[in-house]
């Protein structure tokens, strides 16, 4: 935590204060009065009903008793508590929370800032402020909870018309939108004996995108079907690969007139060359089923977490190459990003997969996705799949029959094992693991290459056998 604060029962310098300015959102009293009513934000403490008794006794006691020694005690009791709430706050303190506005990505620095603001004329003599924080995100200052994600009361004054400023620094450590609040603040003023009722603050959504990694794939797409682009097609145009020599023709260029092959031939010949067309990418996230234990991004890694940092990869290494990316999900939402190229179809496509989430098991997924409208025949079509669930093998199953070029991740984790244990676990988990193997076997018979993610170069050799498949000749029925 940079900037100051003070914590109870420690002492620090103290936080960050300003002039009260616009305090943003209205803060809420956690009792909200019913509409009409005179809110009652300040509410008697303790002290001051001991301050009221002790002063009444002693006033009681010296006129019944007659003793003017009571009446002199009881004096510095009432004068203190008239001159403590000679001057009394009327409206409650306002709190903000407010995180950085930047790209975080996994593993970076986190900011943030709760603000407490006073709009009274009468300083709060301690303002006690507590802020969740999202397990994913790590704060350093010593004593804020980590799993839990509640930090500790941290306590400090407030001068009357300022607002002071918590400054909670840390570290990111998984993707996805994660809530830095609720936060909650109570006021105490006129020397302890108001006490202001509580006021939150709804949370603030920090977006972290997942961290790509490096992914090159130095095989050429199966069938580019754009007009321009970075990979050979096998459509003669004009492009960078030698497709051979061929007689000159009319709309033919000088410029590609081949003049050793004219004088030997005494006619004119010119280089024909094979266009160079852009592709499209279909990223398909299997979504029906979690499985293993997200640790962050230096920890273990869920279904989930390789699905969404692969797929970030794929569509950044695609993208930057000129290629259309679109992205489906294969559950209930069946969410969709229709196909487009460039850096701004980079960024909305991490906003895409900030989403991603496991959907729920008793709802059928949406099989209408993979219309011939929606997926284009000549696209590369990825899947990121753990297949544990036989749906996921049916979908692979009906795309390759469809005639589509897929790719199969897979995305379970290698230590996968079932979190209860019994007598007859491990041989259950062995013969599930036999069935998968099974499955994955009968889908490249199929024609479906499965193979795991593991970064670069994963899908070089399987994307090569997937060009030689789409260049061999295919049967025409009559």
């Amino acid at each position: 935590m940079t900037g100051s604060s003070v914590p109870l029962r420690a002492a620090v310098p103290q936080p960050r204060r300003g002039a009260l300015g616009d305090p943003g959102p209205e803060s809420v009293p956690v009792s909200a009065p019913e509409t009409g009513a005179v809110p009652q934000c300040w509410t008697p403490t303790r002290a001051l009903g001991r301050a009221v008794l002790l002063t009444g006794l002693l006033l009681i006691g010296g006129v019944l008793l007659g003793r003017v020694d009571l009446v002199v005690l009881a004096a510095p009791f009432a004068l203190g508590t008239a001159y403590a709430l000679r001057r009394r706050p009327v409206e409650p303190p306002r709190i903000q929370v407010t995180a950085e506005d930047g790209t975080l990505v996994e593993g970076g620095a986190f900011a943030g800032v709760v603000t407490v603001g006073n709009p009274d004329l009468a300083g709060y003599d301690l303002a006690v402020v507590r802020t969740r924080v999202s397990p994913w995100i790590t704060i350093r200052e010593a004593g804020f909870a980590g799993a839990a994600g509640v930090g500790r009361p941290l306590a400090f004054s407030v001068v009357a018309g300022e607002a002071v400023d918590l400054e909670l620094t840390g570290l990111t450590t998984r993707w996805g939108r994660h809530p830095f609040g609720p936060a909650g603040v109570r006021a105490v003023a006129c020397a302890g004996l108001l006490s202001s009722r509580p006021v939150l603050v709804d949370p603030e959504l920090v977006r972290v995108y997942p961290m790509t990694e490096p992914f090159d794939a130095d095989e050429a797409m199966p069938r580019a079907a754009g007009l321009v682009g970075g990979h050979r097609s096998r459509r003669p145009g004009e492009g960078g690969e030698l497709a051979g020599v061929r007689i000159f023709g009319p709309g033919d260029r000088l410029r590609r007139v081949d003049w050793r092959v004219s004088l030997r031939a005494r006619q004119l010949h010119v280089a024909a060359t094979l266009s160079d067309r852009d592709a499209e990418v279909v990223l398909l996230l299997d979504v029906l089923a979690e499985a293993g234990r997200s640790g962050g991004v230096r920890g273990s890694a869920s279904v989930l977490d390789t699905t969404v940092r692969a797929a970030a990869a794929i569509a950044e290494h695609y993208l930057h190459r000129g290629d259309r990316v679109s992205l489906v999900e294969y559950g209930p939402a069946a969410r969709r990003l229709r196909p487009a190229t460039g850096r701004r179809q980079y960024l909305i496509a991490l906003e895409w997969l900030l989403d991603v989430t496991a959907a729920n098991s008793e709802h059928e997924p949406y099989d209408q996705v993979f219309g011939p409208q929606v997926l284009s025949s000549n696209a590369l079509v990825v899947v990121f799949t753990p297949l544990i669930d036989n749906r996921s093998a049916a979908m692979l199953a009906r795309l390759a029959r469809s005639g589509r070029f897929v790719v199969a991740v897979d995305t379970l984790p290698e230590l996968t094992a079932p979190s209860r244990r019994g007598q007859w676990t491990e041989v259950a988990h062995r013969l599930w693991r036999l069935d998968r193997e099974n499955t994955i076997g009968a889908l490249r018979e199929h024609g479906v290459p499965v193979v795991p993610w593991a970064g670069a170069g994963s899908l070089d050799l399987v994307l090569r056998d997937v060009a030689r498949l789409a260049s061999a000749p295919r049967a025409v029925g009559r």
